[in-house]
């Protein structure tokens, strides 16, 4: 198995996909353009939803991406999991590959397997495989053309593997790509009465876009079977650097080194520590794209993400303003893979250093209220 940066890995699945007659597109804004239905953006498939449905061309037929993602509102909402597991976070980047009408199931099957088989070097008995228990052709492709091991392999209902970005909207079966971690961590395989645990990892969602489904669920066939995949670049980054939990990587260890540092601490796998690691990217990425935090829609989530990281910095005993500190480790790990965060340093960090004095005015306004009361 290959050993890779972030960097180099991010890399390579562009050029991977490149090099197979996608056009690389660029990340779309956190703020998904013209969906009312969707907080932010939450998946790689969300700028392209309208060429899923028919509703726009573009120049090309399939695309691959490496997509800002945060899931801290709606639908998909990880906040109150994230730093108290080893994967869930509010800021992510999605590997994807797309195809609008141009290739389906058994190339997008056979893409995933070679990547990670061949350009990764991941060992085919690391890996199990799901597909829609519905799903006839996709189990034969992996089975027959393939040739994977059926013990590896199982056939899930739609809760797992049926995928839809919201309520409404483009969806399909999917097959997803599992990394085994070894036994020696606790968890049984996917689909079964033991798969609550860590060891069987989810790393690719392969999802056949089929049907456009309406407020009431209706499915109704879409004008061209597509495929939307996705590939969490944290999780397949741990699995090629040799470590179990995301924040372990190198995208974090610069960020977690800082705040350990203000924190007065050495141990960088204290919980408080990896929220505010995880947060200052989703807060950061936020006020890149011109959400600032405020009491309604999408600035009150970007206000409780910082605010729940001040409250973690309190929790280490860290008393002077301190998360602003961190968007220059922040830029030094991902600004040139993404040169609108560099761009942006100088305001964000005037936004969350503003925000922090403000929270820090509006707890001690509320203690000295309490010391009345405690008077009285």
């Amino acid at each position: 198995m290959k050993k890779m940066t972030s960097a180099e890995l991010r890399s390579a699945f562009l050029e991977f996909f490149r090099q197979r007659g996608h056009a690389i597109e660029a990340s779309s804004s956190l703020i998904p353009a013209n969906d009312p239905t969707l907080l932010f953006t939450n998946a790689g498939m969300v700028q392209f939803k309208d060429v899923f449905l028919g509703r726009e061309q573009r120049e090309f037929t399939k695309a691959a991406t490496s997509q800002r993602c945060v899931r801290a509102g709606g639908k998909h909402n990880d906040l109150e999991n994230v730093g108290y597991t080893a994967r869930h976070h509010t800021f992510f980047e999605m590997l994807g590959n797309f195809s609008f009408g141009d290739y389906f199931k058994k190339e997008a099957i056979h893409f995933a397997w070679d990547f990670l088989t061949q350009e990764l070097e991941i060992p085919a008995e690391k890996l199990w495989v799901t597909v829609f228990e519905e799903d006839a052709e996709a189990e034969a492709i992996w089975l027959e053309d393939v040739g994977i091991d059926k013990n590896r392999f199982s056939k899930i209902g739609a809760k797992d593997n049926f995928w839809s970005m919201g309520d409404t909207g483009p969806c399909g079966p999917c097959t997803e790509i599992f990394y085994d971690h070894g036994e020696h961590i606790a968890g049984g395989p996917p689909g079964t009465p033991e798969e609550d645990g860590d060891r069987y990892i989810e790393v690719w969602n392969l999802v056949f876009m089929q049907y456009d489904r309406d407020i009431d669920g209706t499915l109704t066939p879409l004008p061209k079977p597509s495929v939307d995949t996705g590939m969490g670049l944290e999780r397949i980054a741990a699995v090629l650097q040799g470590v179990h939990s995301n924040y372990e990587i190198d995208l974090f260890q610069s960020v977690l080194t800082v705040a350990a540092k203000l924190a007065n601490t050495t141990d960088l796998n204290q919980s408080s520590l990896r929220v505010i690691a995880d947060h200052i990217r989703s807060c950061a990425f936020l006020i890149t794209d011109g959400v600032m935090p405020s009491n309604e829609g999408r600035g009150y989530v970007s206000r409780r993400i910082i605010r729940r990281a001040i409250r973690h910095g309190y929790r280490l005993g860290i008393q002077d303003v301190f998360f602003y500190q961190l968007v220059a480790p922040l830029v030094k790990e991902m600004g040139e893979a993404f040169p609108e965060l560099k761009a942006a340093q100088a305001q964000v960090e005037r936004v969350l250093q503003k925000e922090e004095q403000r929270f820090a005015e509006t707890l001690g306004q509320g203690m000295k209220i309490l010391e009345v009361f405690q008077v009285m």
